[in-house]
């Protein structure tokens, strides 16, 4: 079998010759060769220009042998066409200049073309379809509760108390807002698809934040209809989230070929809670790319074990690559998968 396959078809749970790993973004801050572009141009810069934004997304794949590219973008580019404003406030992350508070503020969102507002991301796609050499592209959205977290907070949020004010005193203002997200989120998730893109990501990223009963009244049909749309492009779809071991059920019942587990759940408890019919990515922890290579060594092992061998495990973190991670630990990483999970079907 292809390496170029080892990805696509453990999303589809079918046998392969190694477990593929990927990393939650490999592509960013912790590489120098990213560093050096970063140092002439801002991020938003970099994802606007479809030829800068695939190089950042290959440096990783040439660097490391992953099994799968991810596009170098971010979740929140569709705030810009929804004429809200976005800027990356140093040390601070993402400022949302006009956040959303009033149901005027929701009718008041512009309508968003994916083609035309985004294009230059679907420009990049397609850019790196003709570069990548067999290797599969991801591509990615931010799913509506966290999209609408950023949008409500003004920005990067602890306790998302803006966020829940709305959900508990204004929910018809919370699921108009959720309403109009997701339709821009699937047709932006279903552009990418069209340009190229062979799977795609729906990162939920603060939802581990909700308890199970506001998930299922607030999030799971707004979520669904993402992930529904995507689904019904024939790519393999992931669904991730972090702090998420509660909601694991319901997310599965949202949607998703592939569950994403992060490291606060061992993988064969939370591949328990989902069912051998769902495909899992994970679970390393990202500080452990820190960690002396023993330790490395052996929670990877510890994660293939539990994994047992079974199709449809993807290795990856449980949450994105921190800042100053060595990336020689990433890629002895990416080489430990490879060579543990190859040498039987089951790791000793």
């Amino acid at each position: 079998m292809a390496v170029n396959e080892r990805f696509l078809r453990a999303c589809r749970r079918e046998p392969v010759d190694a477990t593929p790993v990927w990393f939650m973004r490999q592509a960013g801050r912790y590489m120098p060769e990213y560093r050096t572009i970063r140092a002439k141009y801002s991020l938003l810069e970099i994802c606007r220009q479809p030829e800068l934004a695939a190089e950042v997304t290959l440096q990783p794949v040439r660097a490391l042998g992953v099994d799968a590219a991810i596009l170098f973008a971010d979740i929140l580019l569709p705030v810009i066409p929804l004429g809200l404003g976005l800027e990356f406030a140093k040390g601070e992350g993402p400022v949302i200049d006009k956040p959303v508070r009033t149901l005027e503020d929701v009718q008041m969102l512009k309508p968003v073309y994916a083609e035309a507002n985004l294009g230059y991301v679907m420009e990049a796609i397609r850019i790196l379809r003709g570069e990548l050499s067999g290797i599969p592209l991801i591509g990615f959205c931010g799913a509506p509760f966290t999209v609408a977290s950023y949008i409500i907070e003004g920005g990067s949020s602890r306790e998302f108390l803006k966020t829940k004010a709305m959900m508990y005193s204004a929910p018809e203002v919370f699921h108009a807002l959720m309403e109009k997200l997701s339709v821009v989120l699937s047709d932006y998730l279903v552009a990418q698809i069209r340009a190229g893109a062979q799977a795609v990501q729906v990162f939920d990223s603060w939802v581990g934040t909700l308890s199970p009963r506001d998930y299922e009244m607030f999030v799971l049909p707004y979520s669904q209809k993402v992930l529904e749309a995507a689904r019904a492009e024939n790519v393999p779809v992931i669904h991730f989230g972090t702090n998420t071991t509660t909601l694991l059920p319901l997310m599965k019942r949202a949607g998703g070929d592939v569950i994403g587990l992060d490291w606060r759940v061992p993988l064969d408890d939370g591949w328990a809670l989902l069912g051998q019919d769902t495909a899992v990515q994970g679970n390393l922890d990202p500080a452990l790319l820190f960690a002396p290579l023993p330790e490395i060594k052996t929670r990877v092992h510890d994660i293939l074990r539990r994994a047992e061998g079974r199709p449809g495990h993807i290795f990856n973190l449980g949450h994105g690559i921190l800042q100053n991670t060595p990336v020689d630990n990433v890629k002895v990483v990416v080489d430990m998968v490879h060579e543990y999970s190859v040498q039987s079907e089951k790791v000793p």
